[in-house]
């Protein structure tokens, strides 16, 4: 899943970023409000985590105007926002639950919280499913344990990444534009075979019969 977290503290920032990256997700940072218009503008986010106190602006601000249309996302569904603040009175989160927030989180906090709070708004985004199943393929995100005719797959994070889009989306061509864009950071660089290497690598490790097709022209499918 392709996440952006809205936060102005470096270190802090930084360790939301490789954690969450570690649990399979691809992950930018901005650090303002206008960063993060920018952001949600240009990119199909499926979360953003959003402090609410930011150089130029509050995230409860920007939420609101995210809910209201007046900051227009990129793709067909609004990104979940989880609010993840300082502020911890009831005034406050009920403000930010009303301003259009999904979750409120407050500083500090464990992150396995974090994580566990991701995954359940993640969850609710694709159905409330917590295991996907596609076939004689089975995946559980919050386990990062995925299956096939229930024996275990060794898959790199990517690969795990990968695979939960595709069972996400099973059916659907995906291009490897649509791919990139959910399943890498904007680090990645649009001109390599890097989606091609790991659709790949994804298929060897799925075995036989192959259930990821190539559809010429047009990109990927997993039947």
């Amino acid at each position: 899943m392709r996440l952006l977290v809205v936060e102005d503290e470096p270190d802090l920032a930084s360790a939301i970023v490789r954690g969450l990256g570690r649990s399979g997700h691809a992950v930018d940072s901005v650090a303002s409000v206008l960063e993060a218009e920018i952001a949600v503008s240009t990119v199909e986010y499926d979360l953003v985590v959003l402090d609410w106190n930011l150089p130029d602006g509050r995230g409860i601000d920007l939420c609101a105007r995210m809910r209201s249309g007046d900051v227009e996302t990129f793709g067909s569904l609004e990104p979940k926002v989880l609010m993840l603040t300082a502020r911890d009175s009831i005034e406050d989160r009920v403000a930010g639950l009303d301003a259009g927030a999904d979750d409120y989180l407050v500083k500090p906090f464990a992150f396995a919280e974090l994580e566990a709070r991701v995954r359940a708004l993640l969850r609710r985004e694709s159905g409330g499913t917590p295991v996907l199943f596609a076939g004689d393929l089975a995946l559980d995100p919050a386990a990062f344990v995925a299956t096939r005719a229930q024996v275990p797959l060794s898959l790199t994070v990517k690969e795990f990444a990968l695979l939960e889009y595709f069972m996400r989306h099973r059916g659907e061509v995906l291009s490897q534009e649509r791919l990139l864009e959910h399943v890498w950071d904007e680090m990645a660089d649009p001109f390599t075979n890097t989606v091609r290497v790991t659709v790949s690598n994804l298929r060897k490790k799925l075995g036989e019969p192959q259930v990821i097709e190539t559809v010429p022209g047009r990109g990927y499918v997993l039947r």
